[in-house]
């Protein structure tokens, strides 16, 4: 029940991918598979990586043309699936998505199976993300049935049934959401530290990122309820007014032009359910 396949997409990651790399090379129950998706870097993250693959048969890397700038959300699902082609394992009990900045304990993945193996209703589940802020770690906010993007690892039926992934914004959460109307739990376990170099949005800048967080809120098909008192709860933490009008503008730019959002009602309703509960003090997703 420990056999695992990890797909990593990575962009220009020279400054941090060696961290990575050492952290999954040094983990006490290592994958069968590793595919490194070289997503169009420029830097000297591909030679980075044919050091490594030349090292140890288990790393694959893939490579991608430069579509000329990073694409938020859809663009990270791409190159994951160009990814997923190239697993020539079947008999995988877990699939991984990791992301190319990230250090962690050489027994995290031994830990978070074991995890699975408590829980066999345990579909999603990974790590507490920190940042490093000053040098001091600062762990990202989170509701507890959220993974962060960075660290996804999907137990095998459980990737079956949710369909894999959707390639634009908000993947990471519809994922989640998903699991859990089709009856899985999904869980980030505090416990189990990664350290992420390049914090959450950092590459866009404050606006740009609350205005892709908003749009994907949007496409995810968020209440507008919940959406407008998640901006008011956001204009008391920083960066207070950026990044409200950021989400609005992201959120109902989606309505103004008429952009598609997810195409599975269902979901959406489950989602818009689980949001109205929260709000009205009854049980769901988010406590």
């Amino acid at each position: 029940m420990n056999k695992y396949v990890i797909i990593t997409p990575v962009r220009d990651e020279e400054e941090f991918i060696k961290f990575t790399l050492e952290s999954v090379v040094s983990q006490t129950v290592r994958p069968v598979e590793w595919v490194i998706v070289d997503d169009g870097s420029k830097d000297g993250t591909g030679e980075i990586l044919e050091e490594y693959a030349a090292r140890f048969g288990w790393i694959k890397v893939v490579k991608r043309g430069d579509r000329g700038c990073r694409k938020a959300g859809g663009g990270v699902i791409e190159a994951f699936y160009d990814g997923y082609a190239a697993i020539s394992a079947t008999d995988w009990d877990f699939i991984v998505k990791l992301d190319g900045d990230l250090s962690f304990p050489p027994d995290y993945f031994e830990r978070c199976f074991q995890e699975f193996r408590e829980n066999p209703r345990l579909g999603i589940c990974g790590g507490k993300i920190f940042n490093l802020i000053n040098g001091v770690p600062v762990g990202e906010p989170a509701p507890l049935f959220h993974v962060r993007g960075a660290t996804k690892i999907y137990g095998r039926k459980c990737w079956d049934q949710i369909g894999g992934l959707i390639a634009a914004p908000g993947w990471d959460t519809l994922d989640e959401v998903k699991a859990n109307m089709l009856g899985w739990n999904t869980c980030t376990l505090p416990e189990l530290e990664l350290i992420h170099y390049r914090p959450t949005g950092a590459a866009d800048g404050d606006w740009k990122n609350a205005f892709k967080n908003g749009r994907a809120n949007y496409i995810s098909g968020y209440h507008p309820v919940f959406m407008l008192l998640k901006c008011l709860k956001r204009l008391f933490k920083p960066p207070y007014i950026v990044e409200t009008a950021g989400l609005l503008s992201g959120y109902i730019s989606g309505y103004l032009l008429r952009i598609h959002r997810v195409p599975d009602p269902k979901l959406i309703r489950y989602l818009r359910r689980q949001q109205l509960r929260k709000l009205v003090g009854l049980s769901s997703l988010w406590n």
